[in-house]
């Protein structure tokens, strides 16, 4: 069986975590398609074994949660009538909880954006932390039903509702652009949270990372994902390139090394080999 070397598996790595699509990181690296997703999905599926082993038991104080959308197959016009209303075909939804002071990415889920996923990634989240910590997240209300049954009243959790206005001129020429900022507000849902820490500001940059890093997340092109177990391998590995390779820059060190999970810089090589 032919198998690639480590060389070259690091080099397709490099193209991937860095925002190249599937086709381009195949031209840059002189391989087939199918041999940049078949490497995609066993690293993929090496590094999200690896994290969910090793991010347990964390000293985490604040975490910030958010949803961001992706597109998967098709847009919703172009669905076919069989596939329309099953998980995997159009609006797909990746759930992330950051650690505020560490800038780890705690925990991840990617699924619909109602309460049955919430439960599931709120309860993944409960599992890896150590002690008591403050959460915030977005107005969105299933947290709310998910944070009391796996938290109760061992947490102190607000959320922070933006307030966006669409201007006039914006609903005239439906444009594609975000309505204006207009302000926020802070609803204590649990506990005594700190009022300066009530803040989804960090996990809103990290939706950004995850935009620039995976071609998957781009809006209005054509390198969405036609498959979801793709999208959720690409998540993976992203997150293990953010998490223990690439030094943050506030930290100057990775979010891993900061967290106390690893006292070494690890290299893309190293989640290569954790396919061996």
């Amino acid at each position: 069986m032919n198998r690639l070397s480590l060389e070259k598996r690091t080099q397709i790595l490099k193209c991937l975590v860095e925002g190249n699509s599937i086709r381009a990181t195949a031209r840059i690296c002189n391989v087939v398609k199918n041999t940049v997703i078949k490497l995609l999905v066993e690293v993929g599926e090496a590094c999200l074994e690896y994290q969910d082993k090793h991010l347990r038991n964390l000293t985490c104080k604040r975490i910030q949660c958010d949803e961001i959308w992706a597109l998967c197959y098709a847009k919703g016009k172009n669905i076919p009538a069989e596939k329309r209303g099953h998980f995997g075909y159009g609006d797909v939804y990746t759930w992330t909880g950051l650690c505020a002071d560490t800038k780890l990415m705690v925990s991840w889920m990617v699924g619909k954006r109602d309460l049955q996923t919430a439960y599931w990634f709120v309860s993944d989240l409960r599992e890896r932390l150590a002690h008591k910590v403050q959460l915030t997240t977005d107005g969105f209300r299933v947290y709310v039903d998910a944070v009391e049954a796996y938290f109760g009243a061992n947490i102190d959790y607000a959320m922070l509702q933006k307030i966006y206005v669409e201007s006039s001129e914006q609903k005239m020429q439906k444009c594609y652009s975000p309505a204006a900022y207009t302000g926020s507000a802070k609803k204590v849902i649990n506990g005594c949270p700190d009022p300066e820490h009530i803040s989804t500001s960090y996990v809103e940059r990290n939706n950004l990372t995850m935009r620039m890093g995976m071609r998957r997340f781009t809006r209005l092109t054509k390198e969405f994902s036609k498959k979801v177990q793709n999208l959720a391998h690409a998540v993976s590995l992203h997150f293990m390139y953010y998490n223990f390779v690439r030094i943050h820059q506030s930290l100057r060190v990775t979010p891993a090394m900061e967290a106390g999970i690893t006292d070494r810089l690890w290299t893309l090589e190293d989640a290569a080999k954790l396919t061996d």
